[in-house]
């Protein structure tokens, strides 16, 4: 029927879901939905807001849950960071910004605003969604300061934010209750200078009597931070200041595509995770150790030396 395929077209680009407004938009009245509700072509998600099949997208309770509270709404929090790809799934419960008198409900947490900025309104993956720097204020609000610190990196690394569009962000919401933790992660960011984070890693390292590396070592064209010669593996520690350009990342991942096809195992570890993470970071070298690098028919005659 034409107006099944519309529907099917229009929640082929919502991730499968459909609204009841939309629904009657397209011609749809309360016997075709119920009809189809009763076989199963229709699943009811919320009130209001259906699923077209059994069968749900990753994204599918996202767009749901923006349907759910109507015109305005955005995906917000967590849920929103995890669409951004700076915070890690699952996603147990979904946050949803509006600016009118929406109520929260089953698996969706309502957060009401007045004043939200046009620009911290967004669309990702076809949801609406905060920004990325609105969506860090909120995550600031709530989140401890190390997980606040990492979903600032991994939205940097994304390059969703800079230090300035952060900046930018907390003067615009001043009374904000994420604002002053937000304003201390970017001061904070980053402190540790490179050659501090390697000294920090080379006493982790001894501190859990490692095997002693080679360090600021030549491995074929290129010198490596730190360099385990016979298990062929190569750390470099990486902080954001010496990493954030383009050219900079393209030329790591240049260096790691190479001293791969060298046979060298690569690890980068960052300043936050020497700092922050000492004993996890110490875990994932002893475990790169012990693993027996693989056969390799390179030469095993590249230029190396301390």
């Amino acid at each position: 029927m034409p107006v099944d395929r519309g529907v099917l077209a229009l929640a082929a680009r919502q991730h499968g879901v459909v609204s009841a407004a939309q629904l009657a938009d397209a011609g749809c009245g309360r016997h075709w939905i119920a009809h189809r509700l009763a076989t199963g072509w229709l699943n009811r998600r919320h009130r209001g807001v259906y699923l077209v099949g059994p069968l749900e997208a990753p994204f599918s309770a996202a767009m749901a849950a923006v349907l759910a509270c109507g015109d305005g709404a955005l995906l917000s929090h967590h849920p929103a960071a995890v669409l951004c790809g700076f915070r890690p799934p699952p996603v147990h419960l979904m946050h949803v910004t509006v600016r009118r008198d929406v109520r929260s409900r089953a698996g969706i947490r309502v957060h009401r605003v007045t004043g939200l900025d046009p620009r911290d309104a967004a669309r990702r993956r076809g949801i609406p969604v905060t920004s990325a720097a609105r969506t860090l204020l909120d995550l600031a609000a709530t989140n401890t300061r190390r997980d606040l610190n990492r979903a600032v990196d991994e939205a940097r690394i994304h390059r969703l934010v800079t230090s300035d569009s952060l900046n930018k962000q907390c003067s615009r919401y001043p009374r904000h209750p994420g604002t002053p933790a937000l304003r201390d992660a970017i001061r904070t960011e980053p402190k540790l200078i490179r050659s501090e984070a390697e000294r920090r890693l080379l006493e982790l390292i001894r501190a859990a009597r490692l095997p002693e590396p080679l360090t600021n070592a030549r491995a074929g064209r290129y010198e490596v931070d730190f360099l385990w010669l016979h298990q062929r593996l190569i750390v470099e520690v990486d902080g954001y200041a010496f990493h954030s350009e383009r050219s900079s990342f393209e030329r790591d991942r240049r260096k790691d595509a190479e001293l791969t096809l060298a046979g060298f195992r690569i690890l980068r570890i960052t300043w936050r995770q020497i700092v922050e993470e000492p004993e996890a970071t110490v875990a994932i070298l002893a475990a790169a150790l012990a693993a027996q690098p693989r056969p390799s028919d390179f030469a095993r005659s590249s230029t190396v030396s301390a």
